[in-house]
């Protein structure tokens, strides 16, 4: 009961949409599809994986426009925290503000809360609230590995000044729930490369008060 991970690359925010799967079931679950829904269910069927559930950090648009189509393409159900349920009913504001065409709001079919468990092939994912980014923003953990949207990044966090964004928030988030976690959990981020959490607890200068 191997988990593997493919990165899809969307959008024009060059968003991480993560396939996640057991590769002997070749089923598994589909976190933050933002935009290019048509191209990630086409790479989920060349990898031959059946994707059971797509699950979302967060609200934004970027990480949650292409949810109702993908909702449509796999016939798989959404899941995210219903504190960040308004990003998603102003996501035809947000795509006015970017000037991109407008985006169906998802229905979301299950709420996420702090401690839940996501379960596929036998495997089973913890959801752990992380605000700061977005009220509602939750990273899922999955043995040594973690998808933390736009909470962390290699050498930064995500940003605060969104509606729902708190700085105070976020580092807390990150110290008290990430930072706990072994070095040796591999980080990957809603943008830019992979990361540890060994790496940016040494590191980063957001969490080491280089930055205060």
């Amino acid at each position: 009961m191997t988990l593997r991970v493919e990165t899809i690359t969307n959008g024009p925010f060059q968003e991480n949409c993560f396939l996640l799967w057991d590769d002997a079931e070749k089923t598994g679950i589909l976190i933050d599809p933002g935009d290019e829904p048509d191209r990630i269910a086409r790479t989920a069927a060349f990898l031959g994986v059946k994707v059971e559930l797509i699950c979302n950090t967060h609200g934004h648009i970027d990480h949650a426009g292409g949810v109702a189509r993908i909702k449509e393409l796999l016939g798989a159900p959404f899941a995210m925290h219903a504190d960040d349920a308004f990003l998603l009913d102003s996501m035809p504001s947000q795509a006015g503000m970017f000037g991109l065409p407008p985006m169906e709001i998802p229905k979301v079919d299950r709420e996420l809360g702090h401690g839940d468990t996501i379960r596929f092939a036998g495997h089973e994912g913890q959801v752990i609230h992380t605000p700061g980014h977005t009220p509602g923003g939750c990273c899922f953990l999955f043995g040594d590995l973690i998808f933390v949207g736009d909470t962390l990044f290699a050498g930064s966090v995500g940003r605060t000044d969104l509606p729902g964004g708190s700085a105070r928030a976020l580092i807390d988030s990150i110290k008290t729930r990430l930072l706990t976690l072994d070095d040796r959990v591999r980080v990957f981020c809603g943008h830019g490369p992979a990361t540890t959490i060994g790496s940016e607890r040494g590191h980063n200068p957001f969490l080491n008060g280089a930055m205060w």
